[in-house]
């Protein structure tokens, strides 16, 4: 089983925050767990080229595999992710605003979903992914992945503040940064920035900052089983442990210690590993 964020080479730096690397084989013929998938602050390229990834959203159709490659709009909900037996993604989590620069997609467009990526990059992807799945082990693998994204690097659109206001907001230091703050770091109106924003990275800038704190504290208690909620809550920059207790139900649609619970059944547990 592997589980591990890795940097992107230095040419991609701009438009790649990490790549990750996910790498599950299930012996048996047993019931497979399922990922309770909460928001997190990202847009991502992801590869699956051996077994399908189903994915499911709570109150929606039922699960449906996912496309050999698809892009992955900013999430505000929860979905449900079901692996494969013999399981590997391979999945390029996005600057922000990256997304839009490669594709010039509306991201509200993908917010909450995802698109088959052969459709937007057609022969080139299609070619991609027939060599990723004859490749026997995600080694191989990663460098052909960054020679696609290398093509495109010069086809992108340039960069706009709104980008930078949100790498801004992924820092801990930005807990609690107003929206006025957050529009004169761009050099924008707070007006400008939300509409730059939405079109960039899928959500508002406050809704984007919730789902950063959210995460924050998703991998916090990961990391600290032992501490309380409200030790959680203050570490992460909530007031107290109610403020942590809606955005986890507005998030998740359950209770910190439910959704915790549940996490701790999911695949990567099951070797000892955890998201922190």
């Amino acid at each position: 089983m592997t589980l591990l964020d890795l940097a992107p080479s230095a040419p991609l730096r701009e438009l790649v925050r990490l790549i990750q690397v996910i790498e599950f084989a299930f012996a048996g013929p047993g019931a497979l767990p399922f990922k309770a998938y909460p928001p997190r602050p990202e847009h991502c390229l992801a590869f699956y080229p051996r077994d399908a990834e189903h994915i499911a959203y709570p109150g929606g159709p039922a699960r449906r595999p996912k496309p050999r490659a698809v892009l992955i709009g900013q999430h505000a909900v929860v979905s449900h992710r079901y692996v494969g037996r013999t399981f590997l993604a391979l999945q390029v989590v996005l600057q922000p605003g990256a997304l839009w620069r490669l594709t010039g997609i509306p991201q509200a467009r993908l917010t909450n979903t995802y698109v088959d990526a052969e459709a937007v990059w057609g022969a080139e992807m299609r070619a991609l992914n027939a060599r990723l799945s004859g490749m026997a082990t995600w080694a191989e693998m990663l460098p052909h992945i960054e020679a696609f994204l290398l093509t495109r690097l010069p086809r992108c659109a340039a960069p706009l503040p709104a980008d930078a206001a949100a790498r801004l907001l992924l820092a801990p230091a930005s807990s609690g940064l107003s929206l006025t703050a957050l529009a004169d770091y761009a050099c924008l109106s707070p007006r400008q920035l939300t509409r730059q924003f939405t079109e960039r990275l899928g959500v508002s800038p406050h809704l984007y900052a919730r789902i950063v704190r959210f995460d924050r504290a998703f991998r916090f208690k990961n990391a600290h089983p032992d501490f309380d909620w409200l030790s959680v809550a203050l570490a992460c920059g909530y007031h107290d442990h109610q403020h942590l207790a809606k955005d986890y139900h507005a998030f998740t649609g359950s209770s910190p210690s439910a959704f915790f619970r549940q996490d701790t059944q999911a695949p990567e547990r099951r070797f000892g590993l955890f998201e922190g």
